[in-house]
């Protein structure tokens, strides 16, 4: 069947879970736990999984998860933390053990995804034109207006299709009763979805054994879509628009993921030393003259794309390519300006630009926000500082965030300190007790929190890649998944 993988069905033997295996020890802590709570009996793939990993010798368990690190390695499959000198090629940490998503359960992200994404390219339209939801007081002027990445040269100019974000990465969570939960946008330039494959092609190679015969939805297609959304919103009146990936260079954290996607496309690989502007139009430098270029799938923040536009100190980019961009002679995916979208202040209105664009209800629900700009949120947050964790709006990656229940009193003084001084960088949220997944630790099978980044590809339509990034905090306690604070990832498989 097009769009699985997997070869022969299940055995009906296979249905019933032995004991006194693996699973046996295995421990949820009270949490929500993606593989023990979405049993049910008539899911025989999930009772399949079940059983097949309870027969699993923990030492040869162990023998594959080390094949498969090494191979990771060879095939460089890296990023950098670049904090840490020492370790410029670092993999990240990969758990043999899969996350499972019912296709119930795939249904309700797939479309809550769907939902989110076209709410923000009709958001992004709309305060770069009418302004509309401003003078509606759906959202303070002042929070668009004065984000630093509010872009006043967007206005009045027209995306082709109306598409701002191409590529969206929503970071999803799962609470203590099994909502799913949006915890932010990434709606600039989200990376991750390389391991997202890669993940998916070592667990075929190295445990075909618990894959076998479970119907799961494939990943391979993503190359191919993002191609084709990049296809669709170059300039009209091009018959076989050219394709390029934008990267920084080879000393970016994500290149592994840039080299990955542009041969997944099919498309040159480019930097900005590899572009030039003539007469408006957007030119790659290959061995055999200047070839056009019609699409840019670009991989560096607004800021360093075009030193004319942006950061004259700028040689990441490409001179005069936002002049062509505006000229119509080229797109560029994501648009300038999208940071608006994905900035945690913003996000905390999500449900309301939802209501205020598409009149339906949110299908995946905000976890509870705290605005510090506004007297109320900064109020909430001081007077609960221990029991949240609170954000710079502005930051990824897990910088620059506490976690109320497990800082010091010393460290949640000195964060109070910061947060008076500029209560604008910052929002609060509940701590949730996120979802765990079974993870290969020393000991066995351990219960470990995790979340998921679906990727989201909008051309003349939105499709949503079935799974995505499953990333896993792999210290006992932690709920910190992001890969440079210490992560890994897991295969993502939804079932058919």
């Amino acid at each position: 069947m097009p769009g699985l993988q997997g070869g022969m069905s299940p055995s009906a033997g296979e249905f019933e879970a032995a004991r006194g295996g693996l699973l046996e020890t295995y421990k949820t802590s009270g949490f929500f736990c993606e593989l023990m709570n979405a049993m049910a009996p008539s899911n025989v793939d999930i009772a399949t999984i079940c059983s097949r990993l309870d027969r699993f010798d923990l030492p040869e368990l162990r023998r594959r998860a080390a094949s498969a690190e090494a191979e990771l390695y060879n095939l460089g499959i890296t990023f950098t933390v670049y904090s840490d000198r020492d370790a410029i090629d670092r993999i990240l940490p990969f758990d043999l053990i899969p996350r499972v998503i019912t296709a119930p359960e795939w249904d309700v992200i797939e479309r809550g995804v769907t939902q989110r994404v076209t709410a923000i390219n009709r958001f992004l339209w709309d305060i770069y034109h009418d302004q509309a939801i401003l003078r509606d007081g759906v959202i303070p002027r002042e929070r668009v207006l004065g984000n630093s990445n509010f872009r006043p040269g967007m206005m009045g100019f027209d995306v082709p299709l109306g598409v701002y974000v191409h590529v969206n990465g929503t970071d999803i969570v799962r609470d203590h009763e099994g909502r799913f939960l949006v915890l932010e946008d990434n709606a600039r330039t989200p990376s991750g979805v390389s391991y997202v494959i890669e993940n998916r092609h070592m667990m075929l190679r190295v445990l075909p054994d618990l894959a076998a015969g479970i119907r799961l939805r494939a990943v391979d297609e993503y190359g191919t879509r993002l191609q084709q959304a990049l296809v669709d919103v170059a300039p009209a009146d091009i018959a076989n628009p050219q394709v390029v990936l934008l990267s920084p260079g080879i000393y970016n954290s994500a290149y592994f993921e840039h080299v990955f996607l542009a041969r997944e496309m099919g498309v040159p690989l480019v930097e900005g030393r590899d572009l030039i502007v003539e007469n408006r139009r957007v030119f790659m430098r290959t061995i055999a003259g200047l070839r056009p270029v019609h699409s840019i799938y670009r991989r560096l923040n607004d800021d360093f794309l075009d030193p004319d536009a942006f950061r004259p100190d700028s040689q990441l980019g490409v001179r005069g390519l936002i002049d062509a961009w505006r000229a119509g002679n080229v797109t560029i995916a994501n648009a300038v300006g999208t940071g608006v979208a994905d900035d945690k202040a913003i996000y905390a209105y999500m449900p309301r630009i939802i209501r205020y664009y598409l009149s339906e209800e949110p299908i995946l629900h905000n976890v509870e926000t705290h605005i510090c700009a506004e007297p109320e949120g900064l109020r909430y947050t001081l007077d609960h500082l221990a029991e949240l964790v609170v954000k710079p709006v502005g930051e990824s990656g897990g910088y620059g965030l506490i976690i109320g229940p497990h800082a010091s009193a010393g460290e949640i003084e000195e964060f109070r300190a910061k947060l008076l001084a500029d209560p604008a960088n910052y929002i609060s949220q509940p701590v949730i007790r996120l979802s765990t997944a079974p993870t290969l630790c020393d000991s066995g099978l351990e219960a470990r929190h995790v979340d998921l980044r679906p990727f989201a590809v909008t051309g003349r339509a939105t499709w949503v890649l079935p799974g995505g990034l499953s990333r896993v905090a792999l210290r006992r306690g932690s709920l910190v998944v992001n890969s440079s604070q210490g992560g890994g990832s897991k295969d993502t498989w939804v079932l058919a």
